[in-house]
């Protein structure tokens, strides 16, 4: 009996302990409850407008800090929204945790960073921990081993988070995180990110599409259009290198691209800039200034393809 009540004893706080971990780390105060707090907030914004036409911003955070949604709107006259939310999530997830909001009449504009097209087999480090902390764990397909994995470190905050938690509770009275600024009524941050301590260096991008992704796109674009949408496909802007390899895989890989859907992008400089000054803090996140000039050049890209 002794032993039954230590082995219930252990479980219980085992349990107790895992579920304390959970709520910091899926619901307040760990990076994932804000990054499940943005993505809630944006399909919210999503749901509520229901035009008979609308525009949806797909991808990580190298859209979401990229495309001005506002300003595209204000420009093309359509509704849009922008629902991008963050690479690590990976494209096997991203891309099924947008498809509920999709309806006939969208739009849906993918522009996914290279580190979801080069990767092989659409997982990133918050794939399984997203999936659950939305209330849909397993969502993509992970593996189960995998989900298994992350749904027990779902409970485990890192040191690294804790401190920084507590750090910001100390000083600023509350948690925040990288996703914890609010968004704009078209899905928009209302933050941009600064780089402060290293210094800029041109991205090289080593290899072309993976075979992955682009099946996994292909198969999007069916799903959106069994919604009644339209998918069209963007290339992002990158602050990047301009050798050879480079910029010979961004042309195999728009090339693989343009086989699936129109995808808009300058085919002179392959959305490759090296105006670091444009750029906020990675080679993917642009300044209020490069967002303008990104859009702009977006929404001109759009009407030459006359999507509409």
């Amino acid at each position: 009996m002794n032993k039954f009540v230590k082995l219930f004893s252990w479980f219980a706080i085992a349990g107790v302990t895992w579920t304390a971990g959970y709520v910091y780390n899926a619901r307040y105060g760990g990076e994932l409850s804000w990054l499940r707090m943005m993505y809630e907030q944006k399909i919210a914004v999503a749901q509520e407008v229901q035009a008979t036409e609308r525009i949806l911003v797909v991808g990580g955070s190298g859209a979401h800090y990229t495309v001005d949604a506002k300003l595209m709107q204000e420009q093309l006259d359509i509704p849009t929204i922008n629902i991008a939310t963050d690479g690590p999530i990976g494209l096997n997830v991203i891309l099924p945790s947008v498809l509920d909001v999709i309806k006939e009449g969208d739009i849906v504009l993918l522009i996914p960073e290279y580190l979801l097209l080069l990767d092989q087999d659409g997982f990133g480090d918050r794939s399984g921990q997203f999936g659950a902390a939305i209330g849909k764990p397993g969502l993509g397909n992970i593996p189960p081993k995998q989900l298994a994995q992350d749904l027990m470190l779902l409970g485990i905050p890192t040191l690294k988070s804790a401190t920084k938690s507590s750090l910001d509770l100390v000083k600023k009275g509350r948690f925040t995180g990288y996703y914890s600024d609010p968004i704009t009524e078209n899905g928009d941050p209302t933050v941009i990110k600064e780089r402060t301590r290293s210094k800029w260096w041109p991205l090289p991008i080593n290899d072309s599409v993976s075979n992955h992704a682009i099946n996994r796109i292909q198969k999007f674009k069916q799903e959106v259009e069994a919604k009644g949408g339209t998918l069209v496909l963007g290339l992002s802007w990158i602050y990047g290198s301009t050798d050879d390899k480079t910029l010979n895989n961004i042309r195999d890989t728009a090339a693989k691209l343009e086989k699936i859907a129109p995808l808009l992008y300058d085919p002179e400089s392959l959305n490759v800039k090296t105006d670091s000054s444009l750029f906020a803090d990675t080679h993917y996140h642009l300044n209020p200034n490069g967002r303008r000039v990104r859009t702009t050049e977006l929404v001109k890209q759009f009407q030459a393809a006359n999507i509409r």
